[in-house]
C-alpha cells in the first residue's frame, strides 16, 4: 500500500515557500488596494484639484510673483545643498568603507541621525543656535550675517535633513567593492586624487547619481525644518512647500494644488529615474540599502 501511495506523493511536490493561489491573490489584492487608496488616489486628487478651473488658471499660478519667488528659492537651495551633500557623502563613504579609524561607528551613527530626528526639531536647533537669543546669534548678527529667517538658515536646515541620502547609498557599495583596485592603482604610482578620479568614482557613479536624486527630491520637498527657520516671509523665504501651505490656508485651492502638482511631478520624475537606474544598473548600485 505504501508503494502505491509513493508515486502519488512524488507527483505532487510542494515547495516550502509556495503559497496557495487564494493566499497569493489575496495578498496581491491587499497590496494593490493599499497603494491605490493611500498613494494613487491622493496623487490623482492633487492633479484634479490643480486643473479644477481649467488649464488657464493652472498656468496663471506660475505667473504670480510669490509663486515665482518660491520656485526660484527652492531651486537655489537645492543647487547649494545637493552638491554639498554629494561632496560630504562621497567623503564620508570613502572614509568609512576604505579606512579604519577611532570613532568610525560614531560617524556612522551621526550620519543616520536625521532619519530619527524630527525635521521640526532640527529646524528648532538652528533657531536656538543662530537666532537672536541663540548661542552664536549675537556674533553672526555683529558680522552682518542673517541666518535665521533668511536663505542661510534654510540651506543649513535642508542640509541637515538630506545629508544621509548620498552617504547611505555609497557606504554599502564601497564596502562591497573593497580596496583591491585602489591599492593596485597606488602600487602603480597613481596619486590618491588620481586614484579616486580614475578608479573609485567610475565604480560608484550610478550609486552616487541615485543618492543625489533622492537628496534633491527631499531638498525640494522639505517642509518641517524649513518652516521653522524661514519665518514665512512672502517672496523672500517661502519655498514651494511653504507657499503651498499659505495658499491653502487662504483657500486659494487651485494655486495651492498647482504648486503641489509641481512637487508631485518632481516626485514622479525622480521615481522614474530611480526605477530606471535600479533596472539598468542594479549591479552597480548598493544592494544593501537601509532606506
Amino acid at each position: 500500500m505504501s508503494e502505491a501511495l509513493a508515486p502519488a506523493v512524488l507527483a505532487t511536490p510542494r515547495r516550502v515557500t509556495e503559497e496557495a493561489p487564494l493566499t497569493r491573490y489575496l495578498l496581491i489584492g491587499v497590496a494593490v488596494a493599499f497603494l491605490g487608496l493611500f498613494l494613487l488616489l491622493p496623487l490623482a486628487a492633487v492633479f484634479t484639484e490643480a486643473l479644477g478651473k481649467g488649464v488657464g488658471a493652472f498656468f496663471a499660478t506660475f505667473d504670480e510673483p510669490d509663486a515665482v519667488a518660491a520656485i526660484r528659492l527652492t531651486l537655489i537651495v537645492a543647487a547649494i545643498v545637493v552638491p554639498l551633500n554629494a561632496a560630504f557623502g562621497v567623503s564620508a563613504a570613502w572614509a568609512i568603507a576604505k579606512f579604519s579609524f577611532p570613532g568610525k561607528s560614531v560617524l556612522i551613527t551621526l550620519i543616520d541621525l536625521p532619519f530619527s530626528v524630527s525635521p521640526v526639531v532640527s529646524g528648532l536647533v538652528y533657531v536656538l543656535v543662530f537666532g537672536a537669543q541663540g548661542m552664536f546669534g549675537p556674533f553672526v548678527k555683529a558680522q552682518g550675517i542673517q541666518v535665521v529667517f533668511a536663505i542661510p538658515g534654510i540651506v543649513l536646515a535642508t542640509i541637515f535633513v538630506t545629508f544621509p541620502f548620498v552617504a547611505r547609498e555609497l557606504i554599502p557599495l564601497m564596502q562591497e567593492q573593497g580596496t583591491v583596485e585602489e591599492e593596485a592603482a597606488l602600487t602603480l604610482g597613481a596619486s590618491g586624487f588620481r586614484t579616486f578620479l580614475t578608479v573609485t568614482l567610475p565604480n560608484i557613479k550610478w550609486g552616487l547619481l541615485y543618492g543625489v536624486l533622492l537628496a534633491n527630491a527631499r531638498a525640494m520637498g522639505e517642509f518641517g525644518a524649513v518652516s521653522v527657520v524661514s519665518g514665512h516671509i512672502r517672496g523672500l523665504t517661502n519655498t514651494i512647500p511653504l507657499q503651498v501651505e499659505i495658499l491653502y490656508n487662504e483657500y486659494n485651492i487651485v494655486s495651492a494644488f498647482a504648486l503641489a502638482s509641481l512637487l508631485a511631478g518632481l516626485a514622479l520624475v525622480t521615481l522614474g529615474i530611480k526605477t530606471l537606474l535600479e533596472w539598468r544598473y542594479a549591479g552597480q548600485i548598493a544592494g544593501r540599502r537601509r532606506h
